[in-house]
């Protein structure tokens, strides 16, 4: 194990939990920030330590080399905090809207949220990698109940066309930002492999856990009455039409990050076998 040690925020999330042991697998030393440590269930030689952006703990910085910046509400006073401490290197998760690519990502939820952190991280004056990714294959553990209770799900724009990521490799990217050199005031876009419609989605889940699965469509009304049922909020609904309704005719370049992790980034199909359990498979 090297003496160099990294402190992982969202420690016990999905990507934080792939990151931490990641890093513990490759001989790092990590210090992990979660809310709930006796829930974390990370690696044995990790230092789990309880606390938020919110109530930062004394001496979670201390003889920390690099940090990976989840962007909770706060990221940008915990960025701070920790270059007043003598962090020199930040790995900020980020978002593909960041970028500004498209009409549609600007003012959105998303992209108003994530460019605020990036500034952020920008000004302390560290060494600093931000990561983009575009839309992760966990958000469609959001259609787990009604694939496990109904067989099928209801939604909008069913030919639109995503390239989904793998949470494992949004992990792998983090840490070699953290661990390698030349990765300093660079930007990463990243996406799955394949760009796919949302039936096509639905299918590839259907294929890993051995069942028949129906997309039902919705009009675009529909959803969102159903939407505001849940709480969900208005903005994020609109952002989440909007990228559909646009990847109907403009789906996702898939620009999968095989470069930056050293090999080829996993497929859509891969990521349902991992969670077909999640599904009921």
């Amino acid at each position: 194990m090297t003496d160099t040690l990294f402190l992982i925020s969202g420690a016990s999330g999905r990507i934080g939990r792939h990151l931490v042991t990641q890093l513990i697998d490759s001989g790092y030393r990590v210090r992990a920030l979660t809310r709930s440590p006796e829930k974390a269930d990370l690696p044995a030689p990790v230092e789990v330590v309880a606390g938020s952006f919110a109530d930062l703990p004394d001496g979670v910085f201390d003889g920390v080399t690099a940090a990976f910046v989840f962007p909770a509400d706060g990221a940008g006073a915990f960025a701070r905090a920790a270059v007043a401490s003598g962090v020199t290197r930040l790995v900020l998760l980020s978002s593909l809207a960041a970028a500004l690519e498209h009409e549609r990502d600007h003012g959105s939820a998303s992209q108003r949220h994530h460019s605020a952190i990036e500034e952020a991280v920008r000004a302390t004056g560290a060494e600093w990698t931000i990561l983009r990714p575009g839309t992760f294959a966990s958000n469609l553990l959001a259609w787990s109940h009604a694939i496990r209770f109904t067989g099928g799900v209801r939604g909008p724009y069913p030919t639109s066309a995503q390239a989904p990521i793998h949470e494992v490799d949004v992990a792998a990217a983090a840490a070699a930002a953290l661990t390698q050199p030349g990765h300093a005031g660079r930007i990463y876009p990243m996406t799955g492999p394949q760009a796919l419609t949302r039936v096509e989605q639905l299918q590839t889940i259907a294929d890993a856990i051995g069942r028949p699965l129906t997309f039902t469509e919705q009009t675009p009304e529909e959803f969102a009455a159903e939407m505001a049922q849940y709480g969900v909020r208005a903005d994020i609904v609109t952002m989440l039409l909007r990228y559909w309704s646009d990847t109907v005719t403009k789906p996702d370049v898939p620009r999968p990050p095989d470069a930056l992790i050293g090999r080829s980034a996993r497929t859509l199909a891969e990521w349902a076998r991992d969670h077909a359990a999640e599904f009921g498979g």
